[in-house]
């Protein structure tokens, strides 16, 4: 295990070594775990005011939390219905949620609901609600834990006491289910923060853009930079002075050094149910 953990460590060392590393030392001995000459002037050119790098982190925060808690909270609220048996029409209901699996509107009637009526365009919700707000997927497995995991007789004995169906949810599936919401909070958490897609659909507004359209945006000016070939004399100084290799592995180093640091917080939901054993005879 210790081995299998430090060969999935060493590109990342590699990655964030490289975005340390000068351009005219990759140019010359090409990437190394331990750089000769270090320079952050990769990162001092990304964090420059002007890009907007830490408005686009604010976004960024606050659509994964947002979107992570809200389709969290929709997930459960229709998965555990789904995993009653008394639930009616449950099966024509969960036919439903697998059919949109399968099959889609498509992008351009997509666009135009989300534009013309629901009218989200440039906006925060533009991040949230399209693709991501509900997972059929995510429904379906969370539906499956509650089905398999929580014991028929713990909510019997509930609603022999009186408890309403919101008590019983509130009381008694949620705390039981923090293996489940965990794992899917991370999933959530992972697409929230990765997604650039909806950005390019959505957003035309720079103060709306969200870390990873904003890294993808200024990767593009790279690519246009070198490979313009009319820009003349000083397009070619400019393309010369930019750190143009360490600066790729540093708006990786960006995207991802969150994540690895929030990780760690969601190891102790990846726990064995508290159920097990909690129903004798």
């Amino acid at each position: 295990m210790i081995s299998l953990s430090v060969f999935c460590l060493i590109p990342i060392w590699l990655l964030f070594s490289a975005s340390l590393t000068d351009d005219s030392e990759i140019i010359r001995n090409g990437y190394s775990f331990l750089p000769k000459d270090i320079s952050i002037s990769a990162y001092s050119y990304l964090f420059d005011g002007s890009l907007g790098i830490m408005n686009a982190y604010g976004i960024t925060i606050l659509v994964t939390i947002i979107g992570t808690v809200t389709g969290l909270a929709l997930t459960a609220m229709l998965a555990y219905p789904l995993s009653r048996f008394e639930m009616p029409f449950k099966n024509t209901l969960a036919f439903f949620i697998f059919f949109t699996m399968l099959f889609n509107g498509g992008l351009v009637p997509t666009y135009l609901i989300y534009t013309n009526i629901f009218e989200i365009k440039n906006s925060l919700w533009a991040l949230i609600v399209p693709s991501l707000l509900m997972n059929g997927y995510f429904i379906i497995l969370m539906r499956t834990f509650f089905a398999t995991s929580i014991p028929r007789p713990l909510i019997e004995s509930a609603q022999i006491d009186g408890a309403k169906e919101w008590k019983i949810f509130y009381s008694m599936i949620i705390p039981l289910s923090t293996p489940v919401f965990g794992t899917i909070g991370l999933f959530y958490t992972l697409l929230y923060w990765n997604d650039w897609n909806n950005g390019l659909i959505y957003i035309t507004d720079s103060h709306y853009y969200s870390l990873q359209n904003l890294l993808n945006r200024i990767l593009q000016d790279i690519q246009f930079l070198q490979s313009s070939t009319q820009m003349g004399n000083k397009g070619d100084e400019l393309v010369a002075n930019l750190p143009l290799g360490s600066m790729r592995m540093a708006i990786a180093c960006i995207g991802i050094v969150p994540l690895l640091i929030a990780f760690p917080f969601f190891q102790r939901f990846f726990v064995k149910g508290l159920t097990i054993g909690s129903v004798k005879g």
